[in-house]
């Protein structure tokens, strides 16, 4: 981090995250099957892993390339950075801190269990600004329970929909069931849905939202169809969608995916 061309406007606020330490190198191999499982990604997508020590970038998906137009795989965050929007950065920058501060809230001992997520604009290959979901897992911490690794996941939403709901949402995978949704008021809209969903059409919104079909909803729940078909109803009737793809497309404006 000596040179300041690989600085970037995150350092700042991931500063103030307990423990953080500089310029450790990871040499291990990140299980990203299992992890991107547990991701959405409806539509073209790319994934890096994030050394948080040093904000160098390793193990990228090849589409990183395309989607951005890039002719060689980027180095270190602020490559990814500088793709973003420039009206969306101090967004970015307060939605990092909003997960900072919750995690506080939640517990650092389950932070490898917490992922968030929030949308913004970047570059594409066409020189657009187009808007992508952003993921991001923590998939590593050293004896100290420090924080050292972890993979981002773009998703080019721009045909789903080009409304940010400014929005950050932390959410439990694996273990945990956390579901966190936090409006930062100086950016987000009022939300679209009229009334609120239960825990269980939660559930199944997420698994509405990265394509599983009724039957694999039931089996993934531990449902029985009928009751899978009555609570899609019931969430098409409380978000006002005609069909689950203007049910996929309000999700992401209002922020709960």
């Amino acid at each position: 981090m000596e040179n300041s061309e690989k600085k970037h406007p995150l350092i700042e606020v991931w500063n103030t995250y307990p423990g953080i330490r500089r310029d450790r190198e990871i040499l291990n191999r990140l299980p990203v099957e299992r992890i991107i499982g547990e991701m959405f990604a409806i539509g073209e997508f790319y994934y890096y892993a994030l050394n948080l020590t040093n904000s160098t970038l390793s193990h990228h998906h090849e589409n990183i390339l395309k989607l951005h137009g890039l002719t060689g795989y980027p180095e270190n965050l602020k490559e990814v950075i500088d793709l973003t929007h420039p009206d969306d950065i101090k967004f970015v920058m307060q939605a990092e801190q909003t997960l900072i501060d919750k995690m506080r809230e939640i517990g650092l001992e389950h932070q490898l269990y917490i992922k968030c997520s929030y949308c913004f604009r970047m570059k594409t290959a066409e020189g657009n600004y187009e808007l992508f979901h952003h993921q991001s897992v923590i998939t590593m911490e050293d004896e100290m329970g420090i924080p050292v690794q972890a993979i981002n996941i773009h998703t080019n939403i721009h045909h789903i929909t080009k409304e940010n709901p400014y929005t950050v949402l932390i959410s439990g995978i694996g273990p945990r069931n956390d579901f966190h949704q936090i409006r930062l008021d100086c950016f987000s809209k009022p939300a679209h849905f009229s009334e609120h969903l239960t825990k269980r059409e939660m559930e199944i919104l997420a698994l509405i939202t990265k394509g599983y079909s009724g039957p694999e909803i039931a089996q993934a729940l531990i449902l029985s169809e009928h009751t899978v078909r009555t609570h899609r109803k019931n969430i098409l009737r409380k978000t006002d969608s005609r069909n689950c793809k203007e049910l996929v497309k309000k999700a992401f404006e209002s922020g709960l995916v």
